[in-house]
């Protein structure tokens, strides 16, 4: 097979940049190693910064996520007992954020692939990248018992973090960065309505706390936990009741509990490798960097890096410029850095780190009294929490 861009992985970020090409008239193939219902059962997050939105807008998916997405101009914060809210709407001039699922971000895009009868080998085993330092790069993959080779221009790696494109990176040519948090966030998805109308973050002396949703009737809650801690130690009802004790009397008194439907633990880290390119091979999202999920920016990051590689591909193919290439990393490593800051900052501000003692939850609960009484503390929150715009400090 030869196309012009070989994506390799078929999540959120593999399909954008797929459809966004197509739009633009470009030929790509997307390889992902596991089965499309897979890659549809994985439950994320979903808060949509306006950069997203424009994205699914422009790729042409974007119908349902209007119809069913649920706008939010700000979130509560919560600390000693009580709630604050952060209007981002009026900090921001008139920005908000969108509750769309990520697993229906990427069903829709599925769809979209689906029906303009576009490639997409699902199921592809023992994926490899070779001569991704030419102008002749491949992608190698088993399917069937038979071994397949896909020439192309460009490969772009959107295969995660434990993917093959940035493992075949040389090594003396990248540089990884990591902070691996001493806690993890126990997450329960259940059919019930949400406690509040938009999120609610708490600082709580027994640990952080979440209260989100995915729709109306659909609620997401997290929990932070020791990475000691297994799902198989958490009984629903011994979630309800450490979601109780973190909240304040007004959500406990609306919190409507309910069997979970996914339930499951997932540990937080701050990473990110440098450079994102590698001759003719391109890294974006989870292939690149992780955000702890603390101001949901890890899908949000994924869509920058498509959107910026998709505008550089297409400069080279209608406008015979290498100029987007060649800035690719560096621009995306600028964003970039600025959310994985912010993720850092606010994660390190709600949540309990015990080794601090109380000293620390009194300087956590000082810092967050200054926030919500000035101004500019409040608004420095919301610019970072609603997106920076996509030529921030360009």
């Amino acid at each position: 097979m030869r196309v012009q861009v070989a994506i390799v992985g078929g999540g959120p970020a593999g399909h954008l940049l797929g459809q966004l090409l197509y739009k633009a008239g470009i030929d790509a193939v997307i390889i992902e190693r596991q089965t499309g219902d897979y890659v549809l059962g994985r439950i994320r997050a979903g808060v949509l910064e306006q950069v997203c939105i424009d994205l699914m807008d422009e790729a042409g998916v974007g119908k349902r996520m209007h119809a069913e997405g649920l706008v939010h101009g700000g979130f509560d914060m919560l600390f000693k007992g009580e709630r604050h809210r952060i209007d981002m709407n009026r900090l921001t001039g008139g920005k908000n954020l969108m509750v769309y699922g990520q697993t229906e971000v990427t069903r829709d895009l599925m769809d979209a692939r689906k029906a303009a009868g576009l490639t997409t080998i699902y199921e592809a085993s023992n994926v490899t990248v070779h001569d991704f330092d030419t102008a002749k790069p491949r992608v190698r993959y088993e399917k069937d018992g038979q071994t397949h080779e896909i020439e192309c221009d460009f490969i772009a790696g959107c295969d995660g973090f434990h993917g093959v494109c940035r493992a075949s990176a040389p090594r003396s040519a990248i540089r990884e960065y990591e902070k691996i948090y001493p806690f993890g966030w126990l997450g329960i998805l259940s059919n019930t309505p949400p406690v509040h109308e938009e999120l609610i973050y708490a600082n709580s002396p027994r640990g952080f706390a979440l209260c989100s949703q995915r729709s109306p009737t659909r609620s997401r809650y997290y929990l932070q936990v020791p990475l000691t801690d297994k799902v198989e130690d958490w009984s629903d009802e011994a979630f309800w009741q450490e979601l109780r004790l973190r909240l304040d009397p007004e959500a406990r008194a609306k919190l409507v509990t309910g069997p979970s439907i996914e339930k499951s633990i997932a540990p937080l880290r701050s990473f990110v490798t440098e450079p994102m390119r590698f001759g003719r091979m391109f890294l974006a999202g989870d292939a690149a960097h992780i955000v702890p999920p603390t101001g949901a920016k890890g899908l949000n990051l994924a869509a920058t890096d498509v959107k910026y590689l998709s505008s550089a591909l297409i400069e080279f193919y209608q406008d015979k410029t290498e100029a987007g290439i060649d800035n690719y990393s560096e621009r995306c490593l600028r964003r970039i850095w600025r959310a994985e800051r912010f993720s850092w900052w606010f994660t390190g501000l709600m949540h309990r780190f015990p080794e601090n003692g109380e000293i620390g939850q009194k300087f956590q609960e000082a810092e967050l009294d200054y926030l919500i009484h000035s101004e500019a503390g409040a608004r420095s929150v919301a610019e970072n929490y609603v997106g920076l715009p996509l030529n921030f400090g360009e």
